[in-house]
């Protein structure tokens, strides 16, 4: 006994069974009727990843965006569970907390992680910063000279006497130790000059920012003075 075929319709060459769940979307795209319900399944997918990413914003980011608590003990429920199942349950309900905020809330909460992602690359461009100007000062007086060029306010005699200590405790390249397989042992002062180094580089970089932040804006082309 032969089936009975199905009733639909192709569109771009993929057949269409009346009443399936694509059928449906498609008369909802057709009829005005909203999102589609891949569309809607796209959005709560990107809406709970946002909400995962919330729990790594640093408190002073997260406490002025005034979240909702029940979305809060949601994500550090989220955070907690283990099993497969249970986290994808869990998610799924961040993703329901996530849809009943307003888009300002939505638009806030990504302002906050972009600025909290940029101030991660600025940490991160910082220590790249201290390192090469430790192994530049550690390779010879030419690198001495420069800092205090670029840097007029640094006391001479401590600094050469740090960068002088820093020298005697820098790991020698090819060590026995190194030979084994063993981290080459650094001593008090290679680490604290890196320490100074960072700390000298944030307080310039602060500085800076101070000032340009301070300095009068120049006008637009056009506006009057």
């Amino acid at each position: 006994m032969s089936r009975k075929p199905k009733k639909g319709y192709f569109v771009r060459g993929h057949f269409v069974a009346e009443g399936s769940e694509l059928d449906e979307e498609l008369k909802r795209e057709r009829d005005g009727e909203g999102p589609s319900k891949t569309a809607l399944k796209a959005q709560s997918a990107e809406l709970q990843a946002l909400g995962e990413q919330i729990l790594t914003l640093r408190a002073g980011l997260l406490e002025p965006l005034g979240l909702p608590t029940r979305l809060i003990d949601a994500l550090q429920e989220l955070a907690r569970i283990k099993d497969f199942e249970g986290r994808r349950r869990q998610s799924q309900f961040v993703g329901k907390l996530m849809r009943l905020l307003g888009e300002d809330d939505i638009a806030a909460i990504r302002a906050a992680l972009d600025e909290q992602h940029r101030g991660s690359a600025a940490d991160t461009l910082l220590l790249h910063t201290a390192e090469q100007w430790r192994d530049r000062l550690l390779a010879g007086d030419d690198a001495v000279t420069a800092w205090m060029t670029e840097f007029p306010g640094t006391e001479p005699q401590p600094f050469r006497a740090l960068v002088r200590q820093a020298r005697k405790d820098a790991p020698a390249p090819g060590a026995a130790a190194e030979s084994r397989g063993e981290a080459p042992r650094k001593g008090r002062a290679y680490r604290e000059l890196f320490q100074w180094l960072r700390a000298e580089l944030a307080r310039a970089q602060e500085a800076a920012e101070d000032a340009a932040a301070a300095a009068p804006q120049a006008p637009s082309p056009g506006e009057d003075f």
